[in-house]
């Protein structure tokens, strides 16, 4: 390393020191000082908790009383108080109050989240809007779709947005619960209240109230295993 270089490093340390230094006289907590990156605009709520290895860019803001899990980035983005995020990537979004996010969840451009909504782990969210106490524990990816409040996905839901040249909407009503494995092929409409059945591929509007289910038929065929030579049948 040339010392020239060498001593743009050591400003560098010193500099994100003192920014750190300064988020700590505000109230802010740190698990550890030495291990966090802050940019010199992002603005931090007094008793929020800041663990190792997380790094605020741009213009970010961050609530009061929230807990900032190790690992996560954060960039140009707004999010409430009280939040909890971990092991997560958000950038250019807005979180709101009460929301827990992660482990290991990716925000992406243009996601507004609500108040008190669990986004879990790999749950990615693309261009969307997800309402008050919404919930996607884990497996789901959302991609231009506009969600309502009150709202269950399962695991594994896949908002179905490309067609290879052109990307569409859907929409999902407050109260409306998303079994596993739902495939749903934009653009759709599911109505308030409608029950979509696991393993289903919604590829039109479902009603207000209805249960959508789009698989197919299950049959059993006896005795296909020992007739292929799988294994023998007990006598």
């Amino acid at each position: 390393m040339s010392s020239e270089r060498y001593e743009q490093y050591c400003l560098e340390i010193a500099r994100r020191k003192e920014i750190n230094l300064k988020h700590l006289e505000a109230g802010v907590d740190f698990i550890d000082i030495d291990r966090s990156y802050i940019d010199e605009d992002v603005i931090i709520g007094k008793g929020t908790v800041v663990y190792p290895g997380v790094i605020l860019e741009g213009c970010t803001s961050i609530g009061e009383k929230c807990i900032i899990g190790p690992e996560t980035r954060i960039k140009d983005s707004e999010i409430g108080n009280r939040v909890k995020v971990d092991n997560s990537v958000i950038v250019e979004s807005s979180v709101g109050d009460e929301t827990v996010i992660g482990p290991f969840a990716y925000l992406r451009p243009g996601s507004t989240v609500g108040k008190n909504v669990k986004i879990g782990d790999f749950v990615e969210i693309k261009n969307s809007k997800i309402g008050d106490g919404t919930k996607a524990a884990h497996l789901t990816y959302i991609g231009d779709a506009d969600l309502g409040e009150d709202i269950n996905l399962g695991c594994g839901v896949v908002f179905v947005n490309y067609d290879g040249s052109k990307k569409y909407r859907s929409t999902v009503e407050d109260s409306a619960f998303i079994g596993c494995n739902v495939n749903i092929v934009s653009p759709v409409k599911i109505e308030e209240g409608a029950y979509i059945a696991a393993g289903t591929t919604v590829t039109k509007t479902v009603p207000k109230g209805a249960l959508c289910v789009g698989r197919a038929k299950e049959i059993n065929l006896p005795d296909w295993a020992e007739r292929k030579g799988k294994f023998k049948k007990e006598r």
